[in-house]
């Protein structure tokens, strides 16, 4: 069992930029757990207790309910929703609902904004472009859809294979993205992906139509954000 206090890590390492830790959880971290871990990295970071700190990680289970959240979203019945076993969280991260389970990465920042990009929209742009260039590394094209956060499978029809909720408190990153690997795809059938009522959902295992490893990817996910966010991450105690 992982909690807030024993965390597995891995420090990956690049050659320029500020001073960061990249952490790989190897094992499905609850959703609550990694809120707690989230929210106390996030005070220390405030502090510069901590450097930036991205968390790699997949979780059990788990529908959130992002802040633009509404009841035809999900349908209002908690019940319902998590009768085969799931959790249902409130959160405070922006966008609607959406469904977490291993299988699926989710990368949670927490960055002091400045430092990176100029606000939310660029923040937002340099997060989608770390999941382009890993889809791109298994020959998937992802794309951009304006006025749809994340990133797209656009043929033979738009289909949305990663999802974007962020949140910037005093300055410094929570929440992050999460990109659908190789996992079931049934729960998210249940929702409104984003708030979307025809919002189709693939993976990265769907389109290539094979199984795909989800622990090389947590690793290309932490080389490609430390690039692209010029983070130079190195171990510590």
């Amino acid at each position: 069992m992982i909690d807030a206090n024993t965390v597995t890590s891995q420090f990956l390492g690049s050659s320029h930029g500020h001073a960061g830790a990249v952490r790989i959880f190897p094992e499905p971290v609850p959703y609550l757990i990694a809120w707690e871990i989230q929210s106390r990295l996030h005070e220390e970071r405030l502090l510069d207790l901590q450097p930036d700190t991205v968390l790699i990680l997949e979780h059990p289970p788990v529908y959130t309910l992002g802040r633009r959240t509404r009841l035809s979203h999900w349908g209002g019945s908690e019940s319902a929703l998590c009768a085969d076993g799931a959790e249902l969280h409130h959160v405070n991260r922006g966008g609607s609902v959406t469904f977490h389970s291993p299988g699926q990465i989710v990368v949670y920042p927490v960055l002091k904004l400045e430092r990176h990009a100029a606000g939310p929209r660029q923040l937002v742009w340099l997060l989608e472009e770390v999941i382009i260039q890993v889809l791109e590394l298994w020959n998937i094209t992802g794309s951009r859809i304006v006025g749809k956060p994340g990133v797209w499978i656009m043929t033979p029809e738009p289909q949305k294979i990663a999802f974007l909720g962020v949140r910037i408190e005093h300055g410094v990153t929570l929440h992050g993205f999460a990109l659908n690997v190789d996992l079931d795809l049934t729960p998210f059938q249940r929702i409104h992906p984003c708030g979307f009522p025809d919002c189709r959902v693939t993976s990265m295992a769907a389109i290539r139509q094979t199984a795909v490893q989800v622990d090389i990817v947590k690793q290309e996910l932490a080389q490609t954000f430390a690039t692209v966010f010029a983070l130079n991450c190195s171990t510590v105690a």
